[in-house]
């Protein structure tokens, strides 16, 4: 069964089950994010209800999201530009470190702040429409979105830097091949996979998904040592979960799967 909720029609959200499908609504902007905008994806991302397992984050057009509404930067002040850039960090928190994982389907432009949306998305699936630029520099201004961050930990300084510079385009290959997207599909196919994806997702334990979630950044930014006792604790604490060990005894008594191509 299927429930939709609208907030001024800007960002919708629709339950299917154990599924979420988070919707970007301003098609004749190229779903390009106001204030608004960010606000209702936040609280979207909140209200999930405890029976949702996955998400999926779109954008209805032809366009996944061409970036940040220019025109809310006419009359900012460098006060109000701080502000405004925490409340985009919230939001994005909220995905990347929200409720459950998050699946991204993308076409057409992914640009400026719809990369850095984008980016706090878990995996990323783009069609072959999909493009990818950072055109901050041409417009005299600087990534205020947390893409600074979470790009750059997807694709390497180096190469954000290159992107700012010189308004370099990526089409949805070129994205793939440094980690920008996961999967590339046909025209109009990332949807389906999305799902498929998220399908999948919602079938692992709630708990796992979480460590992985929360657990794989933390890591990441720690010293070896702290990395390492991180691992331990999260290893430990999952599998003692009892819906773990009826997982692995489903697989010690041949009940379950094996991994396979």
């Amino acid at each position: 069964m299927s429930t939709t909720t609208q907030t001024e029609a800007l960002v919708t959200l629709d339950i299917e089950g154990n599924l979420a499908v988070i919707t970007l609504n301003r098609p004749d902007k190229r779903n390009a994010l106001s204030l608004r905008v960010v606000e209702q994806l936040r609280a979207a991302f909140e209200s999930l209800p405890d029976t949702v397992r996955v998400a999926i984050l779109a954008g209805r057009g032809t366009h996944f999201c061409a970036g940040l509404d220019l025109s809310e930067l006419k009359e900012t002040t460098a006060g109000e530009g701080v502000q405004h850039s925490f409340k985009w960090y919230e939001a994005f928190s909220k995905i990347q470190f929200g409720k459950v994982p998050v699946v991204c389907a993308m076409q057409g432009a992914v640009v400026g702040g719809g990369l850095e949306l984008a980016s706090a998305a878990h995996v990323r699936v783009a069609d072959e429409t999909t493009y990818f630029g950072l055109p901050e520099g041409q417009r005299g201004i600087f990534l205020g979105g947390g893409g600074s961050v979470r790009v750059s930990k997807l694709i390497g300084f180096s190469r954000v830097t290159e992107m700012m510079l010189t308004g370099h385009v990526l089409d949805a290959q070129e994205g793939k091949a440094i980690n920008l997207a996961h999967y590339v599909t046909s025209e109009g196919q990332a949807m389906q996979k999305a799902r498929e994806l998220a399908a999948r997702i919602a079938s692992n334990a709630p708990l796992s998904n979480f460590a992985i979630m929360n657990a794989l950044p933390l890591i990441a930014e720690q010293p070896m040592s702290h990395g390492l006792m991180t691992e331990a604790l999260m290893a430990s604490i999952t599998q003692s979960a009892p819906e773990a060990k009826e997982r692995v005894n489903a697989f010690l008594e041949k009940r379950a799967g094996k991994v396979s191509l």
